[in-house]
């Protein structure tokens, strides 16, 4: 069974950046390549809520409004890992982030993951 383990978190100013990562381990190259890959955040009192997600193909990136333009994810399938790139951080992007892995096609629904890390503090103090 896959395992997901993030890491790169930390507290960081506002306006600075951060390189989240998460590891995969338990699983093929060619296993790995065939799940989606998403990113989710949970603030305190708050639900969990999507953040980005990638492909299989490593083409069709999707990104919440919220963090548009300021986060990036990707891939890579020989390393088994994913990365969530975030600029230009802000207070609200305070939160657990949490990788996570599906079969089949993408979704931006966190009950349809079917594997998830053990979460990466982000601190952004306002």
């Amino acid at each position: 069974q896959m395992q997901l383990a993030e890491s790169g978190g930390a507290s960081v100013q506002a306006g600075g950046s951060l390189r989240l990562s998460c590891t995969a381990s338990r699983v093929s190259e060619f296993s790995y390549s065939e799940y989606c890959l998403g990113w989710f955040r949970q603030g305190s009192g708050k639900e969990r809520e999507w953040v980005a997600l990638i492909d299989t193909l490593n083409v069709n990136r999707v990104y919440a409004d919220s963090v548009k333009g300021r986060f990036t994810i990707s891939r890579d399938n020989v390393k088994r890992m994913s990365y969530l790139e975030m600029n230009n951080l802000e207070p609200e992007d305070t939160a657990m982030y949490y990788c996570a892995a599906k079969t089949g096609s993408c979704s931006f629904i966190a009950r349809n993951y079917d594997y998830w890390g053990q979460g990466t503090q982000v601190t952004v103090p306002s």
